[in-house]
């Protein structure tokens, strides 16, 4: 029996790789924001930090290294990941949009805000996609072939 190769997408071109640029696209777009408006520190540094880590895993995926390195569970810790990005940042940029405030720093906490939604959607799809193939992409015939 022949079997079929499945195609292999690259990582820019798939939902999860587009949502996830997306969301590094908008915490930097309010890192920026901060930065111009010389906002306290922690604003900076926390949406810095997002960026260092977003950019991590992005490289991670595009260079295929979560194949590589199997030792770690690397779908879980990006779930957990989104989801204490998603909490940083509403926490961040509520702090930003509550007191009265300059426009950048306005920008910044819309842009934020985004990004917080960007991070859940990313977690829903890395969690959807853990739920219907539990076995992950590791797995090279279905459970059903084997005899």
């Amino acid at each position: 029996m022949q079997t079929l190769k499945q195609k292999h997408r690259p990582f820019c071109f798939s939902v999860k790789g587009q949502v996830k640029m997306l969301r590094l696209a908008l915490t930097v777009t309010s890192m920026a924001f901060f930065i111009i408006a010389q906002a306290p520190e922690p604003y900076i540094v926390i949406t810095g930090f997002e960026v260092a880590v977003i950019f991590f895993f992005i490289i991670l995926y595009m260079l295929r290294l979560d194949r590589l390195i199997d030792c770690l569970f690397w779908p879980l810790l990006d779930i957990i990941n989104s989801m204490v990005t998603a909490v940083f940042m509403i926490i961040i940029s509520v702090l930003a949009l509550i007191p009265e405030t300059t426009t950048f720093i306005v920008l910044g906490g819309v842009f934020g805000l985004l990004a917080a939604v960007c991070c859940i959607a990313d977690g829903a799809l890395i969690y959807r996609k853990l739920l219907f193939n539990p076995s992950g992409p590791y797995q090279k015939k279905p459970i059903h072939d084997k005899i």
